[in-house]
């Protein structure tokens, strides 16, 4: 896998559409926090430092990426808008001398795998930029992909027809109607050269519809000097979704639910029913394991072979061992020993966080 040297993180925004008390990339989903499971996605790379950029509820998000990210560096936002001015924040955490590849990404997108940003990272090469793109039947809101194709002669505005290196980002507030015919959308999640991203990040403006400096035109900028763009079309385009409204935040956690439960009945585990089924990030089960219909089981549990769990079961940080049997029991922080068979609608154990 190819080196990167620094992952930048944007954890500032407010995300005014969520009627919630709790900043948004605070909000829970599947056993961790938004930014949690962007943290997750970055840390499998390696990188060699990781910034996040704060400004929203600053104190409550750092207490909290100090319990997840000990390690990470924190960057205020200043009072300027935008992408590009939360990226130049994070730039002057890291050394002034940094070379190499740096990925910036949004920490509310808590669908991206690391696989997913190692093959962006892979795609990068020695561009001065590459954009992590991907095509979506519905593109309203999003920033579109202008390639040079675009607009053509004879090709259709906005299909997959439309080719050719990518030559800037418009965003939907800026686009004309003719550009928002595109489908192909820019995910917010680039990988840069840094000694490029240090010396453009100084020219970025605010002449646009919102006012706001513009992460998305450096990819004008480094198309217009010829320093070199890649793309890498992200053909699993959920993964590109960020959560702006509590709308969102469901539909994104059923959808990473569904994919946990698939990964764990491959591997062997029998899920009755994954309909009304749920299972953290952080838990784990053994092959043979048996999960009946209305079992939430979160935090560190741990279900061990041929246990049986459920129905109606609730379980947080729970070690089932093998072959134990718990129907109707709500349990957190207790050890179920080997074979044991736990009485129907008994609670076990003391209080989770």
């Amino acid at each position: 896998m190819a080196k990167l040297s620094a992952a930048i993180v944007l954890a500032a925004g407010k995300g005014t559409r969520i009627k919630s008390s709790i900043p948004k990339v605070l909000l829970r989903m599947n056993g961790r926090s938004l930014v949690g499971h962007m943290h997750h996605a970055v840390a499998g790379l390696e990188p060699d430092h990781e910034v996040f950029v704060v400004r929203h509820e600053r104190e409550r998000v750092v207490e909290h990426l100090g319990e997840i990210a000990p390690n990470a560096l924190i960057a205020d936002q200043d009072d300027v808008k935008g992408t590009g001015r939360a990226a130049w924040c994070g730039l002057q955490a890291l050394p002034a001398d940094l070379e190499g590849a740096v990925l910036i990404v949004a920490g509310d997108s808590p669908m991206f795998t690391t696989e997913a940003l190692a093959d962006l990272l892979a795609a990068h090469g020695e561009n001065a930029v590459t954009v992590l793109s991907t095509r979506v039947p519905d593109p309203d809101g999003y920033g579109r992909i202008m390639r040079d194709s675009f607009p053509g002669s004879s090709e259709v505005a906005g299909t997959p027809e439309a080719t050719g290196p990518i030559v800037g980002i418009v965003e939907e507030k800026d686009a004309t109607d003719l550009q928002r015919t595109i489908n192909e959308i820019g995910t917010s999640t680039y990988i840069f050269d840094a000694k490029f991203l240090r010396e453009s990040l100084g020219t970025l403006g605010t002449d646009n519809a919102q006012g706001e400096m513009y992460l998305t035109d450096l990819i004008a900028k480094a198309a217009e000097t010829g320093v070199g763009v890649g793309s890498f079309v992200l053909e699993d385009s959920i993964q590109a979704e960020g959560v702006n409204d509590l709308v969102q935040l469901a539909t994104l956690r059923a959808e990473k639910n569904r994919r946990i439960l698939e990964h764990w009945m491959r591997t062997g585990v029998h899920i009755i029913d994954p309909a009304t089924t749920h299972v953290g990030c952080e838990v784990t089960l053994e092959p043979d394991a048996v999960v009946e219909p209305g079992t939430v089981l979160s935090g560190t549990t741990h279900i061990g072979a041929f246990a049986h769990v459920g129905p109606h079961s609730q379980l947080e940080n729970v070690e089932v061992g093998a072959g134990a049997r718990l129907a109707h029991v709500v349990a957190s922080n207790v050890t179920v020993k080997e074979s044991e068979q736990v009485p129907p609608f008994t609670v076990l154990g003391g209080a989770t966080e």
